[in-house]
């Protein structure tokens, strides 16, 4: 796919398998093949995946660590007439994944950056949650540090829409706990786990249900999961969960009684329901 000494290349960003092999395209496959190189997250991960399907093209690590110092010798290939993919470990590139520097770059100089779209665990996920998907909000990884987390969550906690998460084997029984607190016990949700792989679930119910599936069961703290939650609703369901969200930041600085009433007050959210609603009163 080298272009001609006088014509720039094309960054072609690739969604790869999130497990299952047989999800990458004959159009992906067909791009990994021609192009003159594959800018890779983890070139061990990808070479595996290449190796799967014949594919012989050489690989350079792009990652995290070094996108800022690599990407203006990627630019450069570009410019010269070489065409270049961009992959992730899985899914689709940029989203949770290591790149947006690299296609800001090449954009600005005058690249072409072209999709080649495919598996991604956000959209997965949606497609079989059973939750309202017209309008949603991709939150990724909320932060690994507990207090951090659940402020995090306090803001969502009104958001109408759906809200789609990414979350580790560490911390999943953590999240759930704490997205209970945020949301209520009874908020809708889903859990999907290990998405196209061989043990595959997808469970759904209250977060509260969900928390005690995960508790009873040690296979489902492991893996890679979506959590997909259904947004605040009405507008009673708004008007809690900003109860909820105040309380949260008030309770960290006052008893949880004077925290209820203080909040009930400033939302208009009942006070009974925020301090027994799942509110952490320690």
């Amino acid at each position: 796919m080298t272009a001609s000494p006088d014509a720039h290349g094309v960054l072609h960003v690739v969604a790869t398998p999130i497990g299952n092999l047989a999800d990458l395209s004959p159009r992906a496959q067909q791009v990994l093949r021609e192009v003159d190189a594959i800018c890779a997250e983890d070139t061990r991960h990808t070479r595996t995946l290449l190796a799967h399907f014949g594919i012989d093209t050489p690989a350079l690590a792009l990652h995290e660590h070094n996108e800022d110092a690599l990407a203006g010798r990627v630019v450069a290939r570009l410019l010269a007439g070489e065409s270049l993919a961009l992959v992730s470990d899985a899914g689709t590139p940029l989203v949770s994944d290591p790149g947006f520097r690299l296609v800001r770059a090449a954009r600005e100089a005058g690249i072409r950056v072209s999709p080649v779209p495919g598996p991604s665990a956000v959209v997965a996920a949606l497609s079989v949650a059973g939750l309202p998907s017209d309008r949603f909000t991709f939150e990724g990884f909320l932060p690994a540090r507990a207090a951090a987390r659940r402020e995090v969550l306090a803001r969502l906690a009104g958001e109408l829409r759906t809200l789609v998460f990414y979350e580790s084997s560490h911390r999943i029984a953590e999240t759930l706990a704490d997205m209970r607190a945020a949301f209520g016990d009874d908020r809708p949700a889903v859990l999907a786990r290990e998405l196209t792989k061989l043990f595959e679930t997808v469970l759904d119910g209250s977060l509260a249900a969900l928390q005690a599936q995960v508790d009873a069961d040690p296979n489902q703290r492991k893996g890679e999961f979506v959590v997909v939650v259904q947004g605040a609703g009405d507008d009673a369901d708004a008007q809690l969960a900003e109860g909820r969200r105040v309380y949260m930041l008030l309770a960290a600085q006052l008893p949880p009684s004077a925290a209820a009433r203080l909040a009930a007050e400033i939302t208009g959210a009942p006070r009974k329901a925020l301090y027994g609603g799942g509110a952490d009163d320690r």
